[in-house]
């Protein structure tokens, strides 16, 4: 067997919070790999885990609200991870930032301003700041220590960091919109999934979006989330039950999806507004070459069409659901990602 591997943990302490830490593994059997590969590891569904060979772990710490560490993954380069759960990956994470922010601004008339939740790695700032006509990006992240390591280490969004159109703030998103007296034309949600502990799960509530978001969206106002996993087997982890609980308070709805490669997964967003805001792919390839400083790489107006059209099974789900988000009756995510050394 030789010499027992190192093993890079997931622990959970009594906040509900894991930490990184290592441990020599006695238990850990050897394949048939090379002994130098590491590997970060995470599981996916209770009996599905998803693994990445690794280069190196850059970077890792530990603030008081979650872990991060950025890996340098053989496959889809650098990848951040934020209690053990993969966030965005070099390759690709392109694909998720277009998503969540381009449809929003450009189904609304004339984006000026732009609230985001979360977003601590700057990527939807990027995506946002590309918009000509807006004038405002507030970013609004609770963890200091998370959006310091980004700005440090994600060389891609420096440019997003320093342009002098973004707000960032430092604060729980809910308290800053309960504060603030202004209101936006799109707020995006680019929070880290609903985990059980986590800090942001009840920025998936009823009673934050009705009480609390909504009131804060100017007239043709435009809400989108990030909603999960949307994948044939996962839709009904987290995805069904946010959408369900946006249609108990925004009169119009759409949920969208796509495939993200490092995600292993198909990935849910959902739009929403009081206002009919959805517009033809010919406009929307219109409004991306007038409107968008710079190519976008995944999004146009055939795809987005495209992407709002679910198969059989996670409509009729939609259909179904019944559950609505609140913060006695949440849904959760599964499971922590693990680094270890084969």
């Amino acid at each position: 067997m030789g010499q027992a591997p190192e093993v890079l943990y997931v622990n959970n302490n009594t906040n509900g919070f894991s930490k990184f830490g290592y441990e020599t593994d006695h238990n850990f059997t050897h394949h048939n790999h090379d002994s130098s590969t590491s590997w970060f590891e995470e599981v996916i569904d209770k009996h599905l885990k998803w693994s990445f060979a690794l280069n190196s772990v850059l970077h890792k710490g530990i603030s008081p609200y979650q872990e991060i560490a950025l890996l340098d993954t053989k496959h889809f380069g650098k990848a951040l991870v934020i209690d053990g759960k993969m966030q965005s990956a070099e390759s690709d994470e392109f694909i998720y930032h277009e998503c969540l922010i381009h449809p929003a601004l450009l189904s609304h008339p004339n984006p000026k301003s732009v609230f985001i939740m979360g977003g601590g790695e700057g990527s939807a700032a990027r995506e946002a700041l590309k918009h000509k006509s807006l004038e405002r990006v507030v970013m609004c992240d609770i963890d200091q220590e998370v959006v310091d390591f980004c700005r440090k280490y994600l060389t891609v969004n420096k440019g997003a960091f320093s342009n002098n159109k973004l707000d960032l703030v430092i604060n729980c998103a809910k308290g800053e919109l309960e504060q603030r007296k202004e209101k936006y034309d799109v707020i995006v949600g680019d929070l880290a999934d609903p985990v059980e502990g986590g800090p942001c799960y009840q920025l998936y509530t009823k009673s934050f979006y009705q009480n609390i978001l909504k009131p804060k969206l100017n007239p043709n106002g435009i809400f989108v989330t990030q909603a999960g996993p949307a994948g044939i087997f996962t839709h009904k982890e987290v995805f069904t039950s946010i959408c369900n609980t946006i249609k108990q308070v925004f009169k119009y709805v759409t949920p969208f999806a796509t495939h993200i490669p490092s995600f292993a997964d198909t990935w849910g967003w959902v739009m929403a507004s009081d206002q009919p805001f959805l517009i033809g792919a010919d406009e929307m390839d219109k409004r991306i070459e007038e409107r968008i400083d710079g190519e976008l790489l995944y999004l146009n107006g055939s795809w987005f069409q495209s992407s709002a059209t679910m198969n059989k099974t996670v409509s009729q789900t939609l259909r179904d659901e019944t559950h609505v988000y609140t913060e006695e009756d949440a849904r959760f995510v599964h499971g922590h990602g693990v680094a270890y050394r084969l």
